[in-house]
């Protein structure tokens, strides 16, 4: 499903650079009977105090500021963070760019096409693909079989030289390797590094799938059938422990599973990246045809190897919907260091990107565009830190400066909109916010930040950020909704300048 909004482009690029320093210098601190009650109220129940709170709300045909509530304040942005690497993405890198997924081979190729039989090595290689997942192989693979290829005497080379190897673990985040949103990037990422469970609740037991299907991982099934009433957070009854023994990991599923929740996909690491392409390799190719007695290794493409198959990669456009709409965050930390990569290789630079280098792309075209993001501290790109940092004015300056951008329809059409797709799709059912708010939401534990566009009862659209840090931030969302349908309504209006 794909998502347009024709938008009205209301200010004049000239006005840019003025507007971008009117709108950071006219930020004040206001009280809080100044808020809209219903706002106010809502801070008041949850017990958050004003000075946990930076809130923005600006027509995006004025310069000034309706509401300006510590908006200099630098807090973290959780996801929202991703509204700048996405957008950045889409104005340097464009939206119909693509990354690149290649199968290559030092043998020679003339002899192997008459033969069937591949004498060398079989590299796989990208720059950051972060959709290259189990059909995509398939497809590659498949390739090679039409070509001829029945037997593969060399080794599988996983070439993952355009990034720098990551010095974390997935679990250094909050202590849970397996969730997937702790993936770590990668420069041949595969299948979100996890595997796929499909669970089907039958008469008395729970039925496992799974894909890809690694020739090295088997599924040990004790999940036990619940009658419960509701379907609730169903992952939470679950537990999944991976044991290895002689090379094989076997994932011990276990804990009492709904059978009101009908089936659900459950998505877990369970494979170090070597081991979940490598051995879904060896189980597709064996499943095509197809004869492999080499190791699976990392190491480089030579410089003389032969391209043999490339398989077609998503556009920018596509990877930063997804990244939006649904808040992936490792395909987001794909995305950042990808605009590392293409700084470095714009500058005649051809080492693997560092996620210092993709801070430095960003703070550079910052500095190209004269946009002022104070305090801003992206870390990974995707929000997923404790130590991100943007203030409510600077992503107010980001949205406005979007909103002029020649990207701008593909930038907003990515956002979720109040209940209709993406991580709104359940929020704002009936409110007078539902579809008319293009909105990104953020949330660790003790943040919880919205930013976005609206558009109100009467036409005019406007900007939105609010973004709270406080031990009780997870109850500011009433208060979020509540800014959101005061200016769905239209209620700031009197008060915005035009």
């Amino acid at each position: 499903m794909r998502s347009q909004s024709l938008l009205l482009l209301v200010l004049a690029c000239a006005l840019h650079g003025a507007a971008g320093a009117a709108s950071a210098t006219s930020a004040t601190t206001v009280p809080a009977k100044t808020l809209p009650p219903t706002v106010s109220n809502a801070l008041a129940r949850a017990q958050l105090p004003l000075s946990s709170v930076s809130i923005v709300v600006q027509p995006l045909d004025a310069i000034a500021r309706t509401l300006s509530v510590n908006a200099d304040t630098p807090r973290n942005p959780a996801s929202v963070a991703k509204l700048v690497t996405t957008f950045v993405a889409l104005d340097q890198l464009g939206p119909a760019y693509t990354w690149t997924t290649e199968a290559l081979s030092d043998g020679v190729m003339a002899e192997a096409l008459s033969t069937g039989v591949l004498k060398g090595a079989l590299y796989l290689r990208s720059n950051g693909d972060p959709k290259f997942n189990h059909e995509r192989l398939w497809l590659l693979l498949r390739e090679l079989r039409d070509a001829g290829i029945r037997e593969i005497a060399g080794d599988l080379v996983l070439d993952r030289s355009a990034f720098a190897a990551q010095s974390a673990s997935p679990g250094d985040f909050d202590g849970r390797p397996l969730r997937p949103y702790n993936a770590l990037p990668d420069a041949l990422f595969f299948h979100y590094n996890s595997v796929t469970l499909r669970l089907r609740p039958g008469e008395q037991s729970v039925a496992v799938g799974m894909q890809p299907q690694p020739d090295t991982l088997r599924i040990d099934n004790r999940l036990r059938l619940n009658q419960a009433r509701e379907c609730g957070d169903w992952r939470e009854r679950l537990e999944a422990t991976p044991l290895i023994s002689d090379g094989v990991t076997r994932l011990v599923l276990s804990g009492d599973y709904p059978r009101v929740c009908g089936e659900r996909e459950w998505h877990i690491q369970a494979l170090r990246p070597n081991e979940l392409l490598g051995g879904t390799f060896r189980r597709l190719w064996q499943e095509l045809g197809g004869g492999f007695t080499g190791q699976v290794r990392e190491g480089t493409v030579p410089a003389a190897a032969t391209v043999i198959a490339v398989s077609p990669a998503p556009t920018c456009g596509e990877v930063v919907r997804d990244i939006n709409k649904f808040s992936n965050n490792v395909m987001a930390r794909q995305l950042f260091l990808t605009l590392g990569r293409e700084s470095l290789l714009r500058n005649g630079n051809p080492a693997a990107a560092r996620e210092a280098d993709a801070e430095a792309a960003i703070a550079g075209w910052l500095r190209e565009r004269r946009l002022d993001l104070p305090h801003l501290q992206l870390i990974n790109g995707s929000g997923l830190a404790r130590e991100g940092r943007v203030t409510a004015g600077g992503l107010a300056n980001l949205l406005q400066h979007a909103w002029r951008s020649p990207v701008m329809p593909e930038f907003i059409a990515s956002l979720p909109i109040t209940a209709v797709d993406g991580t709104l799709k359940k929020r704002g059912q009936g409110s007078a916010a539902a579809g008319r708010a293009h909105l990104k939401t953020g949330f660790l534990e003790g943040v919880r930040a919205i930013a976005g566009y609206v558009l109100d009862a009467q036409g005019r659209r406007w900007l939105v950020v609010m973004l709270v840090n406080h031990a009780q931030a997870g109850a500011a969302r009433e208060a979020m909704d509540a800014l959101v349908d005061w200016v769905a309504t239209g209620a700031g209006t009197a008060t915005g300048e035009r």
